[in-house]
């Protein structure tokens, strides 16, 4: 097999024309709104808290800001491609057009790994997120359909988890328009939350509370930055859906940096305030918000909070299960994967096919299989792609028969995607080691599928013959 085979590169076109059925009806609200669905879940009730507790003290606040500068690089390359290649699978499809069907088919792969066990390991954590919303009102599920499939603890299924996959998968089914309004108005209900949270907490800061500013030393600020640097993934999802966005050359920039922007001050906001109400040392605590709110008896507001982190998790599901079907849609429509994972209902303008599979996928993992220890794979899943993204703007720029003077372009070229590409290498080298094994384990298999299924069924070898 000649080596130059599985380094074929798909044609711009070709693209366009299978991604034209699509319905163009996103706006750049509705992309910021599906980047902060994502972006924005339990953890801003969470990691303020902890990691100031552990490593940065009040100094969390600039953490956040390194972590956000840090992933803005990212986001620019991201938006530089989702504005010059309009089309569907994100990083996958990238990839495809500009280094080769082999380099894709690895991001395609590692996008499958994040998605997949994002919004399994959330629909678990809604699951029991639930059953206590459910406790604060004297009612219960019985034990038996409230966690993974483990008989000697009495549990059988996550009835709940299972539940809302489908939901979520029923209302994306419907088309775009509906989902989004339902989505948009659920993230309006989580940014309230939140800022109802820094209204009222603004009241009880006690300045004295930021006193040490950076208790551990600048080494505590970059430790905290490297470890809050994942809240902010998830803001990639949003060039999945450039097939469906009405103007990608203008929306897609605006969707993707705005996320991060608005994600970044939310962040902030709430660190500020906690680690004013609440002095840092006694934040290493599981729920460090509704903590802070106890302790100023404003216990009313810890159930308002819980609200906050079960729409947190819907809209971070809705997103992942949204973008996962549109990747799936993607390969499929290559030939990568059975083909008919590639089709597009032409009532409803979306991928059904791809979506019941990945559904029931999720729905499985999530209702019975215990994700504890797989979810550090979502993090090297991510890092694999904004990698290639990165280096891949390098490339995009030199490819003949691709679009070069519009839509959004990344400022200091060279030299920025260069530095996001060397950041991504290094957070991967601060990951576990049983997470590189997990993953070198996942990638090994999907070379296998590659090489005995996807090479002799990919479309690009029609366009040989």
């Amino acid at each position: 097999m000649a080596i130059s085979r599985i380094f074929r590169r798909e044609r711009l076109d070709n693209y366009l024309k299978s991604d034209q059925h699509f319905a163009k009806t996103m706006s750049a609200k509705d992309l910021m709104s599906l980047g902060i669905g994502a972006v924005i879940g339990t953890g801003i009730f969470i990691l303020p808290g902890t990691i100031a507790a552990q490593y940065s003290g009040p100094g969390i606040v600039l953490s956040f800001l390194l972590a956000a500068i840090v992933c803005s690089t990212a986001a620019m390359c991201y938006a530089e491609f989702a504005s010059v290649l309009p089309v569907a699978g994100s990083a996958y499809s990238y990839g495809n057009l500009v280094f080769g069907e082999i380099i894709g088919w690895i991001l395609g792969w590692a996008l499958i790994l994040e998605y997949v066990l994002a919004v399994a390991a959330v629909a678990n954590s809604f699951g029991a997120y639930f059953n206590s919303f459910l406790a604060g009102f004297h009612l219960s599920l019985p034990t038996a359909v409230t966690g993974p499939y483990d008989p000697a603890h009495g549990t059988y299924g996550n009835v709940v988890a299972i539940l809302v996959v489908l939901f979520i998968s029923w209302l994306l089914n419907r088309g775009m328009r509906e989902s989004m309004r339902i989505n948009n108005l659920i993230v309006f209900v989580k940014i309230a939350i939140i800022i109802l949270f820094v209204i009222v907490g603004v009241f009880y800061v006690k300045p004295s509370n930021w006193q040490p500013f950076a208790p551990f030393g600048t080494k505590g600020i970059l430790r905290g930055a490297s470890t809050v640097f994942f809240a902010y993934l998830g803001f990639d999802v949003v060039s999945a859906s450039a097939a469906e966005v009405k103007n990608p050359k203008k929306n897609m920039p605006i969707g993707i940096i705005g996320t991060l922007i608005v994600a970044s001050v939310l962040y902030m906001l709430v660190a500020v305030v906690l680690t004013g109400m609440v002095h840092y040392t006694r934040l290493n605590v599981a729920d460090p918000v509704a903590f802070a709110l106890t302790l100023v008896h404003q216990n009313w507001t810890s159930g308002i909070i819980s609200l906050g982190a079960l729409a947190g998790m819907f809209t971070m599901m809705v997103t992942m299960i949204y973008s996962s079907s549109r990747l799936i849609y993607s390969i499929g429509r290559d030939g990568l994967l059975p083909k008919f994972l590639g089709k597009i209902d032409d009532q409803t303008g979306t991928p059904k096919n791809s979506l019941a599979v990945i559904t029931i996928v999720i729905a499985l993992l999530g209702g019975f299989v215990p994700l504890a220890q797989l979810t550090n794979l979502v993090n090297i899943g991510t890092l694999v792609a904004f990698l290639f993204v990165s280096f891949g703007i390098i490339r995009l720029r030199h490819l003949p028969n691709l679009p070069q003077n519009s839509g959004f372009k990344v400022p200091w070229y060279p030299v920025l995607p260069i530095i996001s590409g060397l950041l991504c290498f290094g957070m991967m080298l601060q990951l576990p080691a049983e997470t590189w094994i997990a993953s070198t384990i996942w990638f090994a298999l999907g070379l296998v599928i590659y090489f005995s299924y996807g090479l002799h069924h990919s479309r690009l070898n029609d366009q040989e013959d």
